[in-house]
Parts: structure tokens; C-alpha cells; sequence
């Protein structure tokens, strides 16, 4: 997942970075370069949000041409499709764990932005809802 990002320079010095598809991840940085590493900060800040009031994560648009974009990780990818998957068939973590034959803990670890998970637990988990996890390499 890759979302694209605006880099605006300030007049005072430095660049302020808003995110399109993302509304509440805003960061700055002394140059360019400082600016995205502290985006990617923000846009996992900002999907706590999502994760936290059970919202989907809106899809990443297509960038510009020369538009710079902001990674997710695979896991955190994983993670936003579990999340976008769960919202939208209305699955509450305790039925996803009654589905999976694991504690709801468990389940609640899968949706933790900030506790790594194993791929393989996140596809189970897609699966246990009928879909499939696919990855590339592009």
C-alpha cells in the first residue's frame, strides 16, 4: 500500500507533509528527506485512529506523476485489509476468535498496529472471513 503524500515547503524553512487519502496524518521536517521518514510516523498515528473506531482505511489513490508516496509495511497492509474486511462484513473480534479457535486477545494482537504479527496470522484471519491474502512482487 502506498499512500501518496503532498510536500508543501514552508516559507519559514522546511516541509509540511498532508497525506490525500488520510486527512488526520500532517507532520513537517527541516528538508525533504526528514519530512517523509516523519510521514510514515504520522500515517500509522492516524490509522490508530481507523483501528481504534473501527472506520476502514480509505484505499490509497493512484499518485501523480512525480507525486511521492508513503509505504505501509506488509504487515500494516495486512492489517488495514483485516481491518477494512472486518468493518465491512460487521465481524466483531469475538466472532472473528470463535471463527479462528482463538482468544479474542489474539484476535485484538492481529488488529494492533504496534504488535508484529505474522503474515500467516493475518491471512488465517482474512480467510476465516472468506477472502484470500495476495501478495506480489512487482
Amino acid at each position: 500500500m502506498q499512500f501518496p503524500v503532498t510536500l508543501l515547503h514552508n516559507k519559514e524553512g522546511g516541509f509540511t507533509v498532508t497525506f490525500t487519502d488520510i486527512p488526520e496524518a500532517i507532520t513537517e521536517g527541516d528538508d525533504e528527506a526528514e519530512a517523509l521518514t516523519h510521514a510514515r510516523d504520522a500515517l500509522v498515528s492516524a490509522l490508530d485512529f481507523y483501528f481504534e473506531d473501527r472506520r476502514p482505511v480509505p484505499t490509497p489513490s493512484r499518485p501523480k506523476r512525480g507525486q511521492k508516496v508513503v509505504d505501509l509495511s506488509a504487515s500494516l497492509a495486512a492489517k488495514v485489509l483485516l481491518l477494512n474486511e472486518l468493518v465491512r462484513q460487521n465481524v466483531r473480534p469475538a466472532e472473528l476468535a470463535r471463527r479462528l479457535r482463538t482468544t479474542p486477545q489474539e484476535v485484538s494482537r492481529l488488529t494492533d498496529l504496534h504488535h508484529t504479527t505474522r503474515i500467516d496470522g493475518i491471512a488465517a484471519a482474512l480467510h476465516a472471513l472468506g477472502k484470500r491474502l495476495d501478495l506480489r512482487a512487482v
